[in-house]
């Protein structure tokens, strides 16, 4: 439904463009558009499926863009074309991006070049290109959520950062406003285009108050001599660069890798017997879990595919143990979806403090007993080390431990009036505690993985994240260094409709959460925000989550990270 209502209101949109191509057309001079043309590529998922079902989406968004573009008085050619033989006219591997770049001429290399995302995209299929390009880039989104296309772009954008490329990144529900046809005009004639940031508040200039810095200090200085384990089951998902830590810059935290693979994780999964796959399975049942499940392998959630799941969170913890784990990461999306259904409702259930219990192989002790093995998604390892560091803080607090990353998915007003602020789509891709959800376990449900992205299923762990206060924040690579920018934010109670229909413009099969960042607008977020992910944790209430964001900060601080407070409190007042 999301995809048809996106393209109805496209298509109107297309109309009135067409007629705003024409008249710029006869305004401008043929000579003038040939010594001012852009260049514009598509950078696409490696999966073919998933390239099939966004193009349309894409190619509406690009008419729109170059229709803008042309209104300045420069012309557009595509770099690569639409192959006929695939059905899309996306860039879909780094060999083919390698093919696209070198194909350019020694001219082509010092123009202005824009990467134009609708969809999710593989930043290392045209990395290699835009770190070597002469001329200015941009990167373009089109502000919808029925394909994660600004999650694609935020994701290129922290990969260009970590790899110091200067890029200008620019968003539009329809390329036609002033905020955007302002910056595009700037960036095309003069190859650069910001975005104000006051929201940004460096730590050296806010009071922290004593004991917080104190103890921000000590936990610091605890990872750092006693040390932590990341395990990583294959890193670099899905072409996320911005998602691997140099060992020369993770290292000094006094977090250290396990390279794991996952092969050994699928051996691993195929060792658990039935029944300890069924006790986990019965044991969220009694807790109110419900599973969405059908007879069709490729269509639906199957009991077989649930099982596999249950499996292969038992072998994750035992491995994790194996190897003394303080936090692991699956990669999710490749390699392992050939074999065995998705790791969403693993992940989740890591991450969550009651859980299925798991012994360990003799059956002595019970592993990670009455706390979660912090897990992050896709093996961003920014999210590891934050979530590692979320977890020992709020431990240390006694506020609740459980946290994830989501996706920074979307934004929208509240179509059904209930709360006056701007409020964004959170939407992790597959699965959340239900510590962060309405009911707990008894309010999480279950559905099979998109076809499209996992061919083997996999449930989800669904659910809406309940009201309350969460610290927000990331760590990222930037002029190598790390560094964490933090803010806070409240998770508000929509109606079920006005839930519904952000669901419906994005992914339903996926957790979300409704959240409104303190003293940080939708243009603020985006201008700064160096990621495709965004770490959220619960706190008990607004001072207890100020105090924990603090503290946190004071910690990142120690490890020596660069941070920097974002927003205002609850109540309005800047942090600097």
């Amino acid at each position: 439904m999301a995809a048809k209502k996106t393209t109805q209101k496209k298509s109107t949109h297309k109309k009135t463009t067409k007629k705003s191509t024409k008249t710029t057309t006869k305004k401008k001079s043929p000579a003038r558009s040939a010594n001012r043309e852009v260049l514009l590529i598509a950078n696409g998922d490696l999966r073919l499926s998933a390239n099939q079902n966004c193009w349309a989406a894409q190619h509406e968004m690009e008419q729109t863009l170059i229709t803008a573009v042309e209104a300045q008085g420069y012309t557009v050619r595509r770099a690569h074309p639409y192959k006929e033989d695939e059905g899309h006219g996306f860039i879909g591997s780094q060999k083919e991006g390698m093919e696209v770049f070198r194909g350019l001429s020694d001219a082509d290399r010092k123009k202005p070049i824009i990467v134009a995302e609708a969809v999710w995209q593989y930043s290392h299929h045209i990395l290699h290109g835009l770190m070597a390009h002469e001329g200015p880039i941009l990167t373009a989104a089109n502000w919808s959520g029925t394909w994660p296309g600004l999650v694609g772009m935020l994701n290129l954008n922290g990969s260009l950062t970590k790899a110091g490329v200067p890029y200008t990144t620019l968003w539009s529900e329809d390329f036609t406003d002033r905020y955007f046809t302002s910056r595009l005009k700037k960036w095309l004639d003069t190859g650069k285009a910001t975005h104000p940031t006051p929201h940004v508040h460096k730590l050296g200039k806010a009071k922290l108050p004593a004991k917080t810095r104190k103890l921000g200090q000590q936990l610091a200085s605890d990872m750092q001599t006693r040390r932590a384990i990341m395990g990583v089951f294959d890193e670099g998902c899905m072409g996320m660069f911005n998602a691997i830590i140099p060992d020369h810059l993770l290292n000094p935290t006094g977090v250290f890798k396990e390279r794991l693979s996952q092969s050994a994780l699928y051996y691993e999964t195929t060792q658990v017997s039935d029944k300890e796959a069924d006790d986990v399975r019965w044991w969220m049942g009694e807790r109110g879990m419900t599973f969405h499940t059908g007879p069709n392998h490729h269509e639906h959630l199957t009991d077989d595919q649930i099982r596999l799941q249950c499996k292969m969170y038992i072998a994750a913890l035992r491995i994790a143990d194996d190897f003394g784990c303080d936090t692991i990461g699956i990669q999710y999306q490749q390699g392992l979806k050939d074999l065995l259904p998705a790791s969403d409702l693993v992940e989740g259930t890591l991450n969550n403090s009651e859980r299925p219990p798991v012994l360990s192989r003799d059956g002595s002790r019970e592993l990670y007993a009455g706390e979660p093995l912090p897990h992050f998604n896709e093996v961003d390892e920014c999210a590891g080390l934050d979530g590692l560091m979320t977890h020992r803080v709020h431990k240390a607090l006694g506020q609740p431990t459980e946290n994830t990353l989501h996706d920074l998915r979307w934004g929208d007003v509240d179509r059904s009036g209930t709360v006056d602020d701007y409020v964004w789509v959170f939407l992790i891709s597959g699965s959340a505690p239900p510590a962060h959800h309405q009911g707990g376990w008894a309010g999480s449900d279950g559905h099979r993985q998109p076809a499209m992205y996992f061919p083997n299923g996999g449930s989800t762990l669904r659910g809406i994240a309940k009201p309350g206060e969460i610290v927000w924040s990331r760590v990222y690579v930037e002029g190598g260094k790390l560094k964490m920018d933090l803010g806070r934010a409240g998770v508000v109670e929509l109606p079920q409709e006005e839930t519904d229909r952000r669901w419906r413009e994005t992914t339903p099969q996926w957790p979300i959460m409704h959240a409104i960042t303190y003293g940080v607008s939708r243009d603020q977020m985006m201008a700064r925000h160096k990621a495709n992910h965004i770490q959220c944790v619960y706190a008990n209430s607004a001072k207890e989550a100020d105090e924990a964001m603090f503290t946190k900060a004071a910690m990142a601080e120690a490890l020596g990270m660069e941070v920097a407070l974002c927003g205002t409190n609850k109540k309005g007042k800047a942090w600097g």
